[in-house]
């Protein structure tokens, strides 16, 4: 074989590292887009709609001045608005993280908490928690933890043994969904009407209840779970290759796929007690950052998309809807959520 002429080598070594540069800058660039996105819903969210703000106003209100001409925009932008866009943006980057934990550890796109059962597993142990026990707050939450993990261990024992990068994980989760939406609605048939529609409402993904006593608990709670995603992600963007291979290399990949489950059914459960189960969020907002990451597995993405879809989801189902009606956002994350991911899959290469 002939070596090439020189100048055609420096043609080529400049080539590549173009194509090496562009796809190191494309993530950090679609990050600042996704920051800058999110800034921006969530100004809209806060300042449009039924009641407008304007900026030197909200500024006003936020450092703790009255707008005079508005004697009402102290509470609507403080008790009302700028809850739900920092709870929706708050959830919605825990659901998006937690999509996208696990499904860069099974390597499969429907791999998605809210698809295998632990959105609904979080979601009944709140139901309990609300319509036998009373509780609220910080027990709601945690007996809404205890129940997810619970559904993660029962799926990870029934699922034992699996080496098909957890087809059968998947496959079990989609019964065990089943089984908890099942006790879910039985346990709906069991309670007041009005205990009835006011869980409805709940379990269909709401901003509503959104103050700052819920979001100072969401933050405590989400703060410690970023820890280690800080420190271990390495290990964690490394099984992408395949256990196997990744063992290889030297990951202990048991220890690395129990230990970020386990993270990612925390932090699906902790936004499934504030939110309820926002259908679609977890599963829409990793293959989104993948598309626009240049096919990488990038967890901030993947959260500010999170992020970005319930706020905006929020906004819309507030202020946009026809005839004035009030939609949770988690309805409007359903009703987009599947034709936009089907849309999305058949421009991914995980079609094949």
């Amino acid at each position: 074989m002939s070596a090439l002429p020189r100048p055609q080598s420096q043609e080529a070594a400049h080539a590549v590292a173009g194509v090496r540069t562009r796809a190191r800058r494309r993530p950090v660039l679609a990050i600042v887009g996704l920051t800058l996105t999110l800034i921006a819903v969530c100004a809209v969210r806060v300042l449009l709609g039924s009641y407008t703000v304007t900026i030197p106003d909200f500024f006003t209100i936020l450092g703790g001045g009255t707008v005079e001409s508005a004697k009402g925009a102290r509470y609507i932008v403080m008790e009302e608005k700028l809850p739900r866009a920092v709870l929706g943006a708050l959830a919605g980057a825990a659901f998006g993280l937690g999509g996208a934990i696990f499904q860069l550890l099974l390597r499969n796109p429907i791999a998605s908490p809210d698809i295998i059962g632990v959105s609904n597993g979080a979601a009944l142990g709140a139901v309990i928690g609300i319509v036998f026990l009373g509780l609220g707050g910080l027990p709601l939450t945690l007996l809404a933890i205890a129940v997810a993990l619970a559904v993660a261990l029962l799926i990870m024992a029934l699922s034992a043994g699996d080496s098909s990068a957890g087809n059968r994980f998947i496959l079990v989760g989609l019964g065990i969904s089943a089984l908890g939406s099942a006790f879910i609605q039985y346990l709906l048939s069991r309670t007041s009407t009005t205990s009835a529609q006011t869980l409805t409402h709940w379990l269909a993904g709401s901003l509503s209840s959104a103050n700052w006593d819920r979001i100072s608990l969401l933050a405590l709670l989400l703060l410690p779970l970023l820890l280690p995603l800080i420190l271990f992600h390495r290990p964690l963007h490394a099984t992408a290759v395949g256990e196997e291979l990744a063992f290889g290399l030297g990951v202990p990949t048991r220890a690395v796929r129990t230990g970020f489950i386990a993270l990612g059914v925390l932090l699906v459960a902790v936004a499934t007690a504030a939110t309820g189960p926002l259908a679609f969020i977890a599963f829409m907002s990793g293959p989104i950052a993948r598309s626009l990451t240049g096919g990488r597995h990038n967890l901030t993405a993947a959260a500010l998309v999170g992020a970005i879809l319930v706020v905006l989801a929020d906004f819309i189902g507030s202020n946009l809807i026809p005839g004035g009606v009030n939609l949770p956002a988690g309805v409007l994350t359903g009703a987009f959520g599947a034709p936009a991911l089907i849309w999305l899959l058949t421009r991914s290469p995980e079609r094949s």
